[in-house]
């Protein structure tokens, strides 16, 4: 179904290898509906007991093809969701362990298909982030509900500055569960499939025989450096109102906070609408299940398309890479709280 997913077994395991190295793996409708297609085939299938899902070059997957959706119509962007969004459901929802190796870049649609996993295995290569908010959308695939489950208020530092974190981070977040050198990799798949082979084993059974397989081979995870930013970032980002953590980042780099600085830039690049909508968005999720996120990640994604930001954001950025987005509005202060209701479903 696509040229740029490999789908093969081997032994109890179902591996599939996205093969698009050259755009850092980034998903097109025809990756997204081949590994669906894969995992609904296996999920049926006894013999095979695990998926491994890998990506070809520097990491596991870089997220949505955003060129090819800003170059379409808004209804096809819509469609494109709808699928990757289903797929990322089927995932959350697996029947049987399912272990994305989150090797090097793991962004956006990459931590769709992979931190709703079972067995979800970092290195100290991985680069995770949702940055959205740089291109004038939100975090989306899902990703709320565990940015808003992130240890205090680090999802959302994260989802509003588009800032990376590390393999270790990752696991500190809940969005990996063990850290595993990259050199090993290899190896590891090996093992699960040596593991998850043995004849006494039980669908009741497999999914901590994959985690005794990954845990046998992981590191402790190191020091996560997101751990040590929780004292400040807690204190700025309370509350509901995106204006108000803004001002309090402005008092602590008045106070000479290098971190809180960063942060206040960083918010300040990226678009207002999008921040206003993202703070929101993490906030309504806190309470909400993968499956409900995933429906109002729908819902706004239907809502910013339509804008403006989305398109000339992703043209900044990735097409004529000048850096210099015109978004409107150009500051947060001017956001429409009406327009933010609207774009959530409301009058």
């Amino acid at each position: 179904m696509s040229q740029h997913v490999r789908a093969e077994t081997r032994g109890p395991l179902g591996i599939i290898t996205l093969d698009r190295p050259r755009a850092l793996n980034s998903l097109d409708r025809d990756m997204v509906l081949a590994m669906e297609e894969a995992l609904e085939r296996w999920a049926e299938e006894p013999e095979v007991r695990a998926v491994v899902v890998r990506g070809e070059g520097r990491g596991l997957c870089a997220g949505g093809d955003v060129r090819a959706l800003r170059d379409g119509p808004d209804e096809a962007a819509v469609a494109f969701w709808a699928d990757e969004y289903r797929l990322n459901a089927l995932i959350a929802g697996y029947p049987k362990p399912y272990v994305p190796l989150m090797d090097g870049i793991t962004m956006g649609g990459g931590l769709g298909i992979s931190a709703h996993g079972s067995v979800r295995v970092a290195t100290e290569r991985t680069s995770v982030a949702m940055p959205e908010t740089r291109i004038g959308f939100t975090p989306d695939v899902g990703m709320a509900a565990l940015l808003a489950r992130a240890p205090g208020e680090l999802g959302t530092h994260l989802a509003l500055t588009s800032s990376t974190a590390t393999g270790a981070d990752a696991v500190y977040l809940g969005w990996a569960d063990h850290l595993v050198p990259s050199d090993r990799l290899g190896e590891l798949v090996e093992l699960l499939g040596a593991r998850l082979g043995a004849p006494e084993l039980t669908e009741e059974t497999a999914l901590e025989a994959a985690h005794d397989a990954v845990r046998s081979l992981a590191l402790p995870a190191p020091e996560a450096p997101l751990a040590a930013e929780r004292e400040w970032v807690d204190e700025a980002y309370a509350g509901d109102d995106a204006q108000t953590i803004l001002d309090r980042l402005v008092e602590l780099a008045a106070e000479g906070h290098e971190g809180a600085r960063a942060a206040e830039e960083a918010i300040r690049s990226v678009c207002p609408f999008s921040a206003v909508v993202t703070l929101e968005s993490l906030r309504r999720a806190a309470v909400m299940d993968v499956v409900d996120v995933l429906a109002q990640d729908l819902r706004l994604g239907a809502a910013l398309v339509a804008r403006g930001d989305m398109r000339e954001g992703i043209r900044a950025l990735l097409v004529d890479k000048d850096g210099a987005p015109r978004w409107h509005p150009a500051r947060i202060e001017d956001v429409d709280p009406r327009e933010v209701e609207a774009a959530f479903g409301g009058d």
